[in-house]
């Protein structure tokens, strides 16, 4: 019993912490509060991850009314949010300012390698640590993930050579996107095992649950949408300041703070023993954003210029598109077979790191040269060609799992 109220009030606390902090950035925005240097993208980037936590326990709690894989792309959905209200404030921006349009690209390729590089060998390692056992098994059920993941893929190659994000791109990819989602609405639902705030708020009367859910998700999605622009311009702002190159600072810092939530979902799974579907939560998460969050620049660039206009890329864009494209194929490669191990982990990690350390042109294409051979080694397996086959007819002719 003392253990329980222990457990309980540990979970009132982190609630009302979030909610305090995300209801207080709302009241300084909405008050115009003056914020000065560095607390203006400090401040905003705290906000940031309040709300993410709201929105973590809104998605835990949209579980038990749907569908496992449509609750897993939901819960996905929800927390690339911060990185959605960043890259479409920069892409807006860009529509306006050519300077932003290097920002957008970059906050976009930066978040999704970030993803992949980093957060799926960081899974495994927790995995591991909790474990002590490998490969990581991932469900079937990651399929329509997985398959939609893939074309996307196959189609972004064409986007550095347009040298343009364009309304091409974006009705290709929304029309990916959706046939994602009508694949996970059909999906089984299965009732989740819900910890923390979660639970305490799952114990509610139906109703009033759902009640509270869209509430957690008005009050964060407000929290992050006031905090975007703040956010975005501090980080740029701080860089001019402290003399460091703004690009890198909108590539890896601000998607590594608006990726949290991706994270701390993940890394929640996998200490709950359900790592296949923290690694699940990370793979949509991914094809929300190589799909939703690509298709939908173009859009918010053309806002911002009050036009239909393509998006252009520089040579830069151009090498960071490409190796963003390589790393997601070799990537898809790997998980192919539903397992992932240490030895795929470490194949992610060590480029993603090599270039990350060495922001070169000569690094990029070495390593976009190297995710290219190495699908094409693993391809030299029959049983890997035939599993991207069968990715492949999945998606055009989806089956139940």
């Amino acid at each position: 019993m003392t253990n329980t109220r222990a457990v309980s009030w540990t979970a009132a606390l982190w609630f009302v912490g979030a909610l305090g902090i995300s209801l207080g950035w709302i009241g300084i925005r909405l008050i115009e509060v003056p914020v000065a240097l560095p607390w203006t993208a400090v401040l905003p980037g705290i906000a940031i991850c309040g709300a993410a936590f709201l929105l973590c326990w809104a998605a835990e709690l949209a579980e038990l009314e749907l569908s496992q894989a449509l609750a897993l792309a939901g819960v996905a959905l929800m927390t690339v949010l911060p990185e959605y209200a960043v890259d479409l404030y920069f892409a807006w921006k860009a529509g306006q300012d050519p300077v932003y349009t290097a920002y957008a690209a970059a906050n976009m390729t930066g978040a999704n390698r970030l993803l992949i590089g980093l957060g799926w060998p960081v899974l495994f390692a927790a995995f591991w640590w909790t474990t002590r056992t490998a490969p990581l098994e991932v469900g079937r059920e990651q399929t329509p993930e997985l398959a939609t993941l893939l074309v996307a893929t196959c189609y972004s190659f064409i986007i550095p050579c347009k040298r343009t994000f364009s309304w091409l791109d974006t009705g290709v990819l929304l029309m990916i996107f959706g046939a994602y989602l009508l694949q996970a609405a059909r999906a089984k639902h299965v009732t989740p095992e819900l910890t923390g705030p979660a639970r305490s708020l799952a114990q509610l009367p139906r109703g009033l649950r759902r009640g509270v859910t869209v509430l957690l998700f008005i009050v964060a999605g407000a929290a992050i949408l006031l905090a975007a622009e703040p956010f975005a311009e501090g980080l740029l702002e701080t860089g001019r300041q402290f003399h460091i190159e703004e690009f890198i600072l909108v590539q890896w810092l601000a998607p590594l703070a608006s990726e949290f939530p991706e994270f701390l979902v993940a890394l929640l799974f996998v200490f709950r023993r359900r790592a296949g579907e923290g690694l699940g939560t990370l793979i949509s998460a991914k094809v929300n954003q190589w799909t939703l969050l690509v298709g939908m620049l173009p859009i918010a660039f053309s806002l911002g210029s009050h036009g239909f206009r393509a998006m252009p890329l520089d040579a830069r864009q151009v090498e960071e598109m490409v190796l963003t494209s390589t790393q997601s194929l070799f990537a898809v490669c790997l998980l192919a077979d539903f397992r992932f191990s240490s030895k795929d982990a470490w194949w992610l990690a060590l480029p993603f790191l090599f270039q990350l350390s060495l922001p070169w042109p000569s690094v990029r294409w070495f390593c976009s040269g190297f995710y290219i051979v190495a699908f094409l080694v693993l391809c030299a397996r029959a049983p890997r060609r035939r599993a991207l086959a069968d990715l492949f007819k999945h998606f055009v002719r989806p089956s139940t799992h």
